[in-house]
C-alpha cells in the first residue's frame, strides 16, 4: 500500500513539475502578446466587461484652434479659444486580421486595429476635427506592421492609403526597456526618436517616462487647404507654409507597454509670404484623471497577471512538485519490517487472565463449549 501511494505522490509532483516549467515557457508568451479578441468598451451607462478598451480621453484648456463650419450655407473659417477634448477609441478587426492573415497578406505576429479619433468643444459639444485610420499592430512588440492594406482618413469619404506606418504609435512593447524607441507622427508621417527621461509614479504604477521633442517642421499640406486658409487671413498673400512642433511625453507601464499618461503640446501656425503668422493650433492636451485611472487598473490587472504566470505560479508548483516528489519516493523506496518467527507473535504480551497455573483452561463449566467434562 506504501508503494502505491508512493508511486501516486511521485504521478502528481511530476505533473506539477511539468506545469511549473510549462507556466513560464509556453503559456507566459502566449499572454504576453496584444489578443485578437479584444473587444471595446460599451457606451456608458452598460455595463463594461471586464478587460474591455475604454476609450482614452486628453483636455486642452483654454486652447486655440482652427474651426471650420457651414452656418447657413456658408463656409465659416475661424481661429477660436475654448477647451477641447480630444477622444481616441481603439476598435480591433478580429475577422479582417483572420482574412488577411489567411490570404497570407499579414503574419500571425500582427492584429489590425481600426481607431477613431475626434476633438470636440468642451462648451458647444461641436466636433472641430476627426480622422479615422486602420493598420497593423506587432503583437509583442506593439510597432507598426508593413501592411499593404493600412489607410487613415482626415476628411470625410476620403481615405489615404499611401500612409506607411512604422514604429510605435498605440503602445510599445511588452517588457519596455529603458532606452530610445521611435514614436510615429501622423501629421509628419514619419517616425522619430523619443527618448527615455526616468521612471515615475502615475496612478499607483511605475511608468517609464519618455519624451519626443519636434522642431518647427513645414506639413505637407494640400494646395486647396493653403489657398482656402490665405483667402480667409491672408489676402493679400500668394502662398503660404504650415510650421508644426509638438511635445510630446508617454508614460508608459513597462510590463505591458500600455500608455498609463499621455501629454502633446501641440503648435500649429499658418506663415504667409504676406501678412502676420496665424496661429492654427495652440493646445496642451493631458490625459483626463480618469483615463489615468482607468489605464492604472488595467495595467495592475494584467502586471499581476503575468506576474503570476511567469513567477508566483510557477514558484508555487515547483514547491508542490518537490514535495510530492521527495514524499513520494520515501514511502516507495521504504521497506516492510520482517515478519515474525513461528510461535513468537505475542509473546512480549502480559499473560492473558483466561490461562490457569498448569496450562489448563479456567471457568470451565456448563454452556463452555470447549470445556466439557
Amino acid at each position: 500500500m506504501r508503494r502505491f501511494v508512493g508511486a501516486l505522490l511521485i504521478g502528481l509532483g511530476a505533473i506539477f513539475a511539468v506545469v511549473a516549467v510549462g507556466l513560464p515557457l509556453y503559456v507566459a508568451p502566449a499572454v504576453t502578446k496584444l489578443p485578437y479578441d479584444m473587444l471595446p468598451c460599451p457606451a456608458a451607462p452598460a455595463e463594461q466587461p471586464s478587460g474591455c478598451l475604454k476609450p482614452t480621453v486628453a483636455e486642452a484648456k483654454q486652447a486655440q484652434f482652427l474651426q471650420i463650419q457651414t452656418v447657413d450655407g456658408k463656409l465659416v473659417v475661424e481661429v477660436n479659444t475654448a477647451d477641447l477634448r480630444s477622444t481616441t477609441e481603439v476598435i480591433p478587426q478580429a475577422q479582417k486580421t483572420a482574412d488577411e492573415q489567411a490570404a497570407g497578406r499579414l503574419p500571425d505576429s500582427a492584429v489590425v486595429w481600426q481607431v477613431y479619433s475626434s476633438a470636440v468643444r468642451v462648451d458647444t459639444g461641436v466636433v472641430v476635427s476627426g480622422s479615422s485610420t486602420e493598420l497593423a499592430l506587432d503583437r509583442v512588440s506593439g510597432a507598426a506592421v508593413n501592411w499593404s492594406g493600412q489607410w487613415i482618413s482626415e476628411a470625410k469619404d476620403s481615405k489615404d492609403t499611401s500612409i506607411r506606418y512604422s514604429d510605435q504609435l498605440y503602445k510599445f512593447p511588452f517588457g519596455t526597456e529603458k532606452r530610445d524607441y521611435k514614436y510615429y507622427d501622423t501629421d509628419l508621417r514619419a517616425a522619430l526618436p523619443m527618448k527615455f527621461v526616468s521612471v515615475e509614479q502615475v496612478g499607483g504604477v511605475e511608468t517609464y517616462h519618455f519624451l519626443q521633442q519636434i522642431p518647427d517642421t513645414i506639413l505637407n499640406e494640400s494646395a486647396d487647404n493653403i489657398a482656402v486658409l490665405l483667402d480667409r487671413f491672408a489676402p493679400d498673400a500668394t502662398s503660404g507654409k504650415i510650421y508644426y512642433r509638438n511635445t510630446r511625453e508617454v508614460w508608459v507601464d513597462p510590463v505591458t507597454g500600455a500608455f498609463i499618461k499621455v501629454r502633446e503640446q501641440q503648435f500649429k501656425e499658418l506663415r504667409p509670404d504676406a501678412g502676420s503668422p496665424v496661429t492654427l493650433l495652440n493646445g496642451d492636451f493631458v490625459s483626463t484623471p480618469d483615463t489615468i485611472a482607468n489605464s492604472a487598473a488595467s495595467a495592475k490587472d494584467n502586471g499581476f497577471l503575468l506576474s503570476a504566470v511567469r513567477l508566483y505560479l510557477p514558484l508555487a508548483a515547483g514547491i508542490v512538485a518537490a514535495l510530492l516528489l521527495i514524499g513520494g519516493g520515501l514511502l516507495a523506496a521504504r521497506r516492510p519490517g520482517p515478519a515474525p518467527a513461528n510461535g513468537s507473535f505475542g509473546d512480549d504480551l502480559p499473560e492473558p487472565s483466561h490461562r490457569l497455573r498448569g496450562g489448563q483452561p479456567d471457568n470451565v463449566g456448563v454452556g463452555d463449549p470447549y470445556g466439557g467434562n
